[in-house]
């Protein structure tokens, strides 16, 4: 009996959080735009952006004040594709919290950021996604960077 309480308590558990077929869609566009980004492939990074995506960043500076910086989509991605060989970029995704609601969703990506095999910063990434035309679409992107309080 307890065999069979414990089972059933792991598929109610397992199916509570099972991920929705739009969940699943909207982080792939997140692992689609990092396999562009890692390739440095302009048409993968495109194909799940937006043409009227916003893309910024927030951290604190050297003063300890608080900076909010703005980026042209199409400087950042050809900044991304036409970067040099070396150092190497890698943008290590620590985990995925995806939220869904109709044609918006949410994800909440903490990564750490390694140039050269040496750990640069890390911080949190907030995707805004629009669902169009039944395709997940960043619209909006903003991270976090910082050097202390992060897991490496």
């Amino acid at each position: 009996m307890k065999t069979y309480i414990l089972l059933l308590f792991c598929v109610i558990s397992f199916s509570m959080h099972a991920q929705t077929d739009d969940e699943k869609a909207a982080k792939q566009a997140v692992i689609q735009f990092f396999e562009g980004f890692h390739k440095k492939d302009a048409a993968m990074m495109q194909a799940v952006v937006h043409e009227d995506i916003i893309l910024q960043t927030t951290f604190i500076n050297k003063d300890g004040e608080a900076v909010l910086r703005n980026q042209k989509a199409d400087g950042f991605i050809k900044a991304v594709v036409n970067r040099a060989e070396s150092p190497t970029w890698n943008e290590k995704i620590l985990s995925y919290n995806v939220q869904v609601d109709g044609t918006m969703a949410n994800v909440w990506t903490p990564y750490e950021f390694w140039l050269d095999g040496k750990f640069l910063h890390c911080g949190v990434n907030s995707f805004q996604l629009f669902k169009d035309n039944g395709n997940w679409k960043i619209i909006y992107l903003i991270d976090t960077r910082r050097k202390k309080g992060c897991r490496e």
